[in-house]
């Protein structure tokens, strides 16, 4: 999936359940700069930190590798 997907889903995923960007920080623990740069699609979050922002929204992240035939 590419990331402009998962910021997509994630906003919408936040204001469907009408969490601000600083309380969606505050509760992950996500800074809220970080947080608005992924929003903006200007960051590059780590794994860990998508999965903390992921767990307050109720959301499951996982991650998918494709063996490469030689």
């Amino acid at each position: 999936m590419h990331i402009t997907c998962i910021i997509e889903q994630v906003k919408q995923r936040r204001k469907s359940l009408n969490v601000t960007q600083e309380a969606l920080a505050e509760l992950s623990g996500v800074g809220l700069r970080t947080l608005r740069e992924f929003e903006s699609g200007k960051g590059n979050p780590t794994l860990k930190t998508l999965q903390k922002i992921a767990d307050v929204l109720g959301m499951e992240l996982s991650l998918n590798i494709q063996k490469i035939d030689d």
